[in-house]
């Protein structure tokens, strides 16, 4: 004698089967391509009004916000894009939440730098130290090594800066946004190496 199915498996196979087609469906070419004028509308409107939000935080906020001067502005300088990008294309997200998203970045950037410039315990934590990579036309090895800087780099960074000889080169400084600086050979002591972290053992006063 066949027992019949009991009335939650009934329910439990006719569930799969709903999810099984579900996901079966195919999307038509139409719907790829073009789905009306719903969404072509709502992404115009909100980029306008979100791009002008953005222009008075940005002005509101000072030159500061979008300057690249250590690796933490970059950082928000991507997440304003990637959060933009959101608000244009993503329904679910609201334009005063994707407007409060980039004030609330903003905000963030601009209280990191204003205390960074107040303390040198938030500079530090916040920001790495720029490192010497070459001295008098000399590559420091040890350090090109602990910050992962390959010579083919350091040269090519030459060459943009129309140096044709390492020997013609005073120093080289990995910044703390990961570009490199050149600076020309000099008999005098260079100030500007004040900051710059160097290996032990280098001396920066000039040879005699």
């Amino acid at each position: 004698m066949t027992r019949a199915p009991s009335s939650g498996q009934t329910c439990a196979r006719s569930g799969k089967m709903k999810a099984e087609g579900g996901r079966g469906a195919p999307m038509s070419s139409e719907d790829l391509f073009f789905s009306g004028w719903a969404g072509p509308a709502r992404t115009a409107i909100v980029g306008v009004a979100a791009y002008l939000a953005l222009v008075l935080i940005l002005r509101a906020s000072g030159k500061r916000t979008l300057s690249k001067l250590n690796a933490f502005d970059l950082v928000v300088t991507v997440a304003l894009g990637s959060t933009l990008a959101t608000i244009l294309l993503s329904k679910d997200v609201a334009l005063a939440e994707g407007v409060t998203a980039l004030a609330l970045l903003v905000g963030l950037q601009w209280l990191i730098a204003w205390s960074s410039s107040r303390s040198s315990l938030v500079s530090r934590l916040v920001k790495s130290e720029p490192r010497l990579l070459a001295l008098r036309g000399r590559l420091l090895r040890e350090a090109m090594q602990r910050e992962r800087v390959v010579e083919a780099e350091v040269l090519a960074a030459l060459r943009a800066q129309g140096v044709a000889r390492l020997e013609d080169v005073g120093a080289v400084v990995l910044e703390t946004d990961g570009s490199l600086s050149v600076l020309p050979h000099e008999e005098a002591p260079m100030s500007a190496l004040r900051s710059v972290t160097a290996p032990p053992g280098v001396d920066l006063a000039p040879a005699r």
